[in-house]
């Protein structure tokens, strides 16, 4: 049977962590091909207005999203939602702007579905899903630093963790079955 080539988004301002998988369109199989956080700085030059440092860092997302999706057949993210302050509303804005950016097919997926469908309950630490996402991908790449002479895994995979969650959520939901339908009749 075919594969196809999806994407899990785990979309904010400051760390936007995308992982790429193949599925089998027949078994159900996913295999991480690559993962990409772009990370994005407010600047603290004084002479740069704010509204300008913004459009920087969502054109240099919106171009790192682009690119990464070039191969990709469909998206699964989570859309924000719920923004406490003016700051989390804004990078909530920019994200959702991204999505719609997207020229390909991107399916929504709830947090609680992304946690529940992984680690099985509603409320998974931060710390659980990467813990399930490298006992799931221990060969995916990971980002990694030095300590004590040895490679560990970064904190910042939580980004790439949930990324790779959110496919596997994705992938659960009654519209992606539609879309698998459709895909798996071509392929025949």
């Amino acid at each position: 049977m075919a594969k196809i080539i999806i994407c899990g988004l785990d979309g904010s301002l400051r760390n936007f962590g995308m992982t790429k998988m193949s599925y089998d369109l027949g078994t159900g199989e996913l295999d991480v091909i690559d993962m990409k956080l772009i990370e994005t700085q407010k600047n603290k030059n004084k002479s740069i207005r704010s509204s300008s440092d913004n459009l920087l860092r969502a054109q240099e997302i919106a171009k790192g999203v682009s690119d990464f999706l070039s191969d990709v057949t469909v998206c699964f993210a989570e859309v924000p939602s719920g923004g406490q302050d003016y700051n989390a509303v804004l990078g909530f804005g920019i994200t959702i702007g991204i999505y719609a950016s997207i020229k390909i097919p991107l399916l929504e997926v709830a947090p609680v579905e992304t946690k529940k469908t992984t680690v099985g309950t509603r409320t998974a630490s931060k710390q659980e899903m990467i813990e399930w996402a490298n006992e799931t991908y221990p060969n995916a790449p990971w980002l990694t630093t030095k300590r004590g002479g040895v490679m560990v895994p970064t904190l910042k995979n939580e980004h790439l963790a949930d990324a790779a969650a959110i496919c596997h959520a994705g992938i659960q939901t009654p519209a992606f079955k539609q879309v698998q339908a459709i895909l798996a009749q071509r392929a025949a």
